[in-house]
């Protein structure tokens, strides 16, 4: 865990609820600034085809969201700084919405296969797809660029690895393919060998 995200998390309500099922509260340093990524983290993300986005709205609700693509679609643009390219939805515009009155963003990035979890806190930004076509050939493909409504940029304050305990491994069909592919080869060496014999 990065030193501030503990810090920004460490709340007194948090605390509290130690003290009362611990008996005792962890205890975090007060740090400024924000904790960059590492090639670790600059790794998983880059390795990612969905992440669980959340956002806050004006009245105080949370609102969780989930945001798909190609593979790598969450952009590194260098350790302090994610992009990526937001795509046509159901027009609610929730996410959206809810960032221009308040930017506090958190992303939850899962591996399933690896049970493997990323949070991440940040403060949002959005641009208007429109108006700036330049940032759609950067952050999009081009096959997928017509799809494009906005480009989030995410300024990271801090992120959090979590344990694996209690992920159910789950795969993608991609990944699945890759599991069997071995098998599936197997099976035509031998239905070619039973062909030969009969």
């Amino acid at each position: 865990m990065a030193d501030q995200y503990l810090n920004i998390m460490m709340t007194p309500s948090v605390t509290k609820a130690q003290e009362k099922y611990f008996g005792r509260a962890m205890q975090s340093a007060p740090i400024t600034g924000r904790n960059l990524l590492s090639d670790d983290e600059i790794q998983f993300i880059s390795s990612r085809d969905s992440f669980y986005m959340a956002t806050v709205t004006e009245v105080g609700w949370p609102y969780m969201q989930h945001r798909g693509g190609p593979t790598g679609f969450l952009k590194v643009v260098n350790p302090g700084l994610l992009a990526f390219a937001d795509f046509k939805g159901n027009r609610q515009l929730l996410s959206t919405g809810n960032i221009q009155g308040n930017d506090r963003i958190s992303l939850f990035l899962m591996d399933y296969p690896q049970r493997t979890r990323l949070k991440i806190l940040g403060h949002a930004r959005i641009e208007d797809a429109r108006q700036h076509p330049e940032l759609v050939s950067q952050f999009s493909d081009p096959e997928l660029q017509r799809f494009v409504e906005r480009i989030f940029f995410i300024d990271v304050v801090s992120y959090d690895w979590n344990c694996p305990k209690y992920i159910t491994p789950r795969y993608s069909a991609d990944e699945v393919n890759q599991i069997i592919a071995p098998l599936r080869h197997r099976i035509a060496e031998l239905e070619a060998q039973l062909n030969i014999k009969n």
